[in-house]
Formats: C-alpha cells, structure tokens, sequence
C-alpha cells in the first residue's frame, strides 16, 4: 500500500508543480513510468538511465516527426506511427528501453512540440528517477 499511495503523491507533484495537465496526452506515458518506477522498481526498465533516457529519445522522436508534412489523416497516421516506430528503434540500439516513452513520442508527434512540454517531461522523469534512487532500498517489486 505504500507504494501505491507514494506514486499516487509522485504523479500529484508532477502534475501540480510541471504543469503537464495542459498536455494531457503525455500524462498517460508519465503516469506509465510512475507504475513501473513504483510497482517494478527492481525491474531494468525503471532504472534512471532508460526511464530518463527513454523519454528524451521519446520527446526527440515526437519532435523529429511534426517537421514530416502532414495533412491528411492517412499521412497524419504515418508521422504518428514513425515517431512510436523510430523512438523504439533508438531506444533499443542506445540500450535505453522503457516502455512508456513511446507514449511521449506518440504525445508529442500529435500535440506538437512545445519548450513548456518539454521542460516539464524532463523535469518530470528526472524527479521520477530521483525518487527511484533515494527509495530503492525501501520499496520492493509488487509483481
């Protein structure tokens, strides 16, 4: 139970000090990250390196794909499904899988980029990962 009501109080600070509600797509990939962070802490995918790591390839790979042209749906699916596609490809040859990070290319290649959006995912996964390290040794997997 502890874990579950800490994550519930790491995504509140998330939301309530980065502001991230004004892009709600992203909170869903953060919100992921929270339950791998909290519920698997021991799991590879939540160790700093690919949670921090994941999520600016994932916030590159958004960004990258709103300079390709797209005005139909059709194309408009095309530049979503290449930022999902590449940031997963970048992710496993920089060896910085995680999962969730993907949902912030897709959150960024739809809603576009935004210096606002990008300072509060960074910060947001960089306080994730504090928490993660301060705590490992007092929170276990769940799984």
């Amino acid at each position: 139970m502890f874990q579950s009501v800490f994550a519930a109080f790491a995504i509140f600070i998330a939301l309530l000090f980065f502001n991230i509600q004004k892009r709600p797509i992203i909170i869903a990939s953060i919100g992921s990250s929270v339950f791998i962070v909290f519920a698997l802490p021991k799991n590879i995918t939540a160790k700093p390196r690919r949670v921090i790591g994941g999520h600016l390839t994932g916030l590159f790979c958004g960004s990258l794909s709103v300079l390709i042209p797209h005005s139909s749906l059709l194309s408009s699916l095309f530049v979503y499904s290449f930022a999902v596609g590449a940031s997963i490809f970048l992710m496993v040859i920089t060896d910085t899988e995680h999962p969730p990070a993907s949902g912030t290319a897709l959150g960024i290649a739809v809603a576009g980029p935004s210096l606002h959006t990008t300072i509060a995912v960074i910060a947001g996964v960089v306080t994730l990962s504090l928490l993660h390290h301060f705590f490992n040794p007092y929170i276990r997997d769940l799984a």
